[in-house]
């Protein structure tokens, strides 16, 4: 996961020490404040069950894969892949891989149980590096969101959810447009957690409308 900071770094840590967020995800034992986007959706939307099998895409540092196999449980499944490292979350399949290669999503599919196993839930909090240049921002962001959403069309149960992060801008009603081809409901969400001044939302969409065999 990436995030744009303000240009003064000064201004960014100290708003990122008085976050609430921040404070509560330290007290709680979470590795980030995003989880708490998580959290909020899950908890309006009843995403996470016990012994469900979620994969969990750009998932450093693991604040969405501790949620995910808290709400699964032991009989559960959870495969997490980043680029980057993250530390091991009991109960977690973790690759660290590129996950727009064929080898990390091959990986990603062994974890789960090979080319014909169907998974319940698919989460992308998947980012670029941000740049600054938003066009290119953009341009990248729904690059990943794309290659998320094959995935989530390809590996979901016919009832299965797919929850991707986006950017509001360019890109944004075109991807919401593809979303519908293939999900029978498509809905935009903006968690508490997200920054007022983020352009980030969160697209959770329902019911694949032909499902793979």
């Amino acid at each position: 996961m990436a995030h744009a900071r303000p240009k003064n770094s000064r201004d960014w840590v100290k708003r990122h020490l008085n976050d609430p967020y921040v404070k509560r995800s330290q007290e709680e034992g979470y590795r980030s404040r995003a989880v708490y986007k998580l959290s909020e959706i899950d908890a309006n939307e009843k995403l996470l069950k016990p012994g469900m099998t979620v994969v969990d895409l750009g998932s450093a540092p693991g604040g969405w894969s501790q949620w995910s196999i808290k709400k699964v449980g032991a009989k559960g499944k959870v495969v997490a892949i980043d680029l980057l490292p993250m530390e091991a979350v009991q109960g977690v399949h973790f690759i660290q891989a590129d996950f727009s290669l064929d080898e990390g999503l091959a990986a990603v599919v062994d974890a789960i149980g090979g080319e014909g196993t169907k998974v319940d839930l698919v989460i992308s909090d998947m980012a670029p590096n941000l740049t600054g240049i938003v066009i290119t921002d953009q341009a990248r962001l729904f690059t990943l969101g794309e290659m998320a959403m094959e995935f989530a069309v390809k590996f979901l149960k016919p009832n299965g959810v797919f929850l991707v992060k986006v950017f509001q801008g360019a890109g944004f009603e075109p991807y919401v447009k593809t979303l519908r081809q293939h999900f029978k409901a498509v809905a935009a969400k903006k968690p508490d957690a997200s920054r007022d001044e983020s352009r980030e939302t969160y697209l959770l969409a329902r019911d694949l409308k032909n499902p793979s065999s």
